[in-house]
């Protein structure tokens, strides 16, 4: 007999894993290892995407082979070049990266997924993110910088200027904290799309295709977007009773694991604070006040903070425009996506297909009705 249905899966254990575990009663994001989020906050994104892929964090000469390996496969091939050019300019970005990213990947021959493959797509991401980020504004794509580490790059091929350090600490943060989050709605599509046998870009366009979802990897745009519209510290007070009147959802705010205040949202919090003062007025005024205001509306779930609220300040203090916040988000969770497929790979690799419930008519009753 199946398991009973369950809408969203909810509760439905589908993988064991060891890359990472959100223990949401506890408020604890776990990545593989062992290590507590926090304590990989000021680690490079290369040290953690080692992690992700091997179980360990890497010695020094396994980490600069990583860099050389990540900057050996930055540049985009001459397909992806094409349909990087061939792109509108109004596009929705996440669009456009799963356009480039099929361009790269496409191959006379499907390969098994490989780390070797991992580190390739995982490196070129952000080149795809960049390179559409300056076709939008009638520019060439800047050459990736063999010099520059993973994070540093990424915004050198955006401005085409080498990035001060501030910005890169943001982004190296932000890559961290979101290089891996448990068995989401992406991740799970990358497994099940894997487990058919499929090749490595394959199940990394149909992982981006699942984040481009606003109720996925959306949020952080949509919470700059409120905050926008919310203006200053002194309009949150109204803007948020008015909003709650009309009940309309307050961005940033509850998750589906966590029942308690996400922690990566309290580290990139302090970031925020550190780097973007303006946003960091409104938003710390604004959580302080809709943190009670859920609570007493809605007193049967948790509404605590999570990691979009703030992640959307880190990223604009990093340069980004907030349309782009989702494909920095895939950048990042490349690494997570194809840890997941290699690990779920080096499992059975049996193909997922669970069960249905059917809920349709008898076919005897219907023939017995229509006789």
């Amino acid at each position: 007999m199946p398991a009973p249905f369950s809408p969203g899966l909810e509760g439905v254990v589908a993988a064991q894993t060891e890359i990472s575990e959100v223990d949401g009663q506890n408020g604890r994001l776990i990545y593989r290892g062992g290590y507590l989020i926090h304590e990989l906050a000021e680690r490079s994104f290369e040290e953690v995407a080692y992690l992700l892929w091997h179980g360990e964090l890497p010695q020094s000469s396994q980490l600069e082979e990583l860099k050389r390996q990540l900057a050996a496969n930055r540049s985009l091939n001459e397909q992806a070049r094409a349909a990087l050019s061939g792109l509108r300019p109004d596009v929705d970005p996440m669009d456009a990266l799963r356009t480039v990213l099929s361009a790269q990947g496409a191959a006379p021959d499907c390969p098994k997924p490989t780390l070797e493959g991992a580190i390739a797509v995982t490196a070129v991401t952000p080149s795809a993110v960049a390179g559409y980020y300056r076709h939008q504004k009638g520019e060439q794509p800047v050459e990736p910088n063999p010099e520059l580490g993973h994070a540093a790059n990424f915004l050198y091929m955006m401005s085409g200027k080498e990035p001060d350090a501030d910005c890169t600490r943001y982004l190296e943060a932000y890559l961290v904290m979101l290089a891996d989050h448990g068995l989401n709605a992406s991740t799970f599509t990358a497994r099940v799309a894997a487990s058919t046998g499929t090749d490595l870009y394959s199940a990394m366009i149909a992982a981006i295709g699942a984040l481009k979802g606003p109720a996925h990897g959306g949020a952080a745009t949509a919470a700059m977007k409120m905050l926008d519209k919310i203006g200053s510290a002194e309009n949150a007070e109204r803007w948020l009773t008015e909003a709650m009147a009309r009940k309309e959802r307050i961005m940033g705010f509850g998750h589906r694991v966590y029942r308690t205040y996400d922690p990566r949202a309290k580290i990139l919090k302090e970031l925020a604070r550190q780097g973007n003062p303006e946003f960091f007025s409104v938003a710390s005024r604004t959580e302080e006040l809709a943190l009670p205001m859920l609570k007493e509306r809605h007193p049967e779930r948790p509404n605590a903070t999570n990691v979009d609220y703030y992640s959307a300040g880190v990223l604009q203090a990093a340069g980004f425009p907030k349309d782009f916040f989702t494909c920095v988000f895939a950048a990042s969770r490349m690494a997570g996506w194809t840890a997941h497929v290699l690990e779920y790979m080096s499992q059975d690799g049996r193909i997922i297909r669970p069960a249905s419930e059917w809920v349709g008519p008898d076919p005897d009753k219907r023939a017995a009705a229509s006789a």
